[in-house]
């Protein structure tokens, strides 16, 4: 039975995180681009096509708060639920997959950075390229909020799981001798 000074000392909380094995973190890895794949057609569908029929209704918006004003006062609280909550939802799979798909970017600031890039450019060629579509800045801000979520509720977790930072060799040999007196 191993006493517990010969047991080896985990840096940090107390329970040391291994990496998944290397198959099981590629298949990780793979399935999660397969998905940020799929992700991005479904975002270029949704967001790139035209819409002829609302050219008119179309405008752009650079000042924060103003979509959002629109949708809430909209008389049916559903169409506000819609708009809000659909950009909302579109931006989680950001917050979960790109950490997973791309380590560096792992860190709360970095997804939301590469969120609010990503989401900016889409609006810039909605209002450049796309007839019946405008730029809107609360689109960028909705879709950041969803990446927000979808980091903190499973992003972060997947990434720490698929990517596990192993100690550093000169920390792990310092903390012992540290804990002798």
């Amino acid at each position: 039975m191993a006493s517990a000074a010969s047991r080896p000392r985990s840096a940090g909380s107390g329970s040391e995180r291994h990496p998944l094995p290397l198959p099981v973190r590629l298949l990780a890895m793979l399935c999660a681009f397969t998905f940020m794949v799929a992700f991005a057609v479904v975002l270029a569908r949704l967001t790139l096509q035209p819409s002829p029929a609302s050219e008119a209704l179309t405008h752009t918006n650079l000042q924060p708060g103003d979509s959002l004003k629109a949708y809430l006062d909209q008389p049916e609280l559903r169409d506000a639920v819609r708009q809000i909550g659909g950009n909302i939802l579109l931006g989680v799979p950001f917050g979960i997959l790109v950490p997973v798909v791309a380590p560096r970017t792992r860190g709360i600031l970095r997804v939301l950075l590469m969120t609010a890039i990503v989401m900016l450019l889409v609006e810039f060629a909605q209002g450049a390229l796309v007839t019946g579509r405008a730029f809107d800045i609360d689109d960028v801000i909705l879709n950041t909020t969803g990446a927000l979520i979808g980091y903190l509720l499973l992003g972060r977790r997947m990434s720490r799981a698929v990517h596990a930072r192993r100690p550093r060799r000169g920390r792990a040999a310092k903390k012992p001798s540290a804990g002798k007196a």
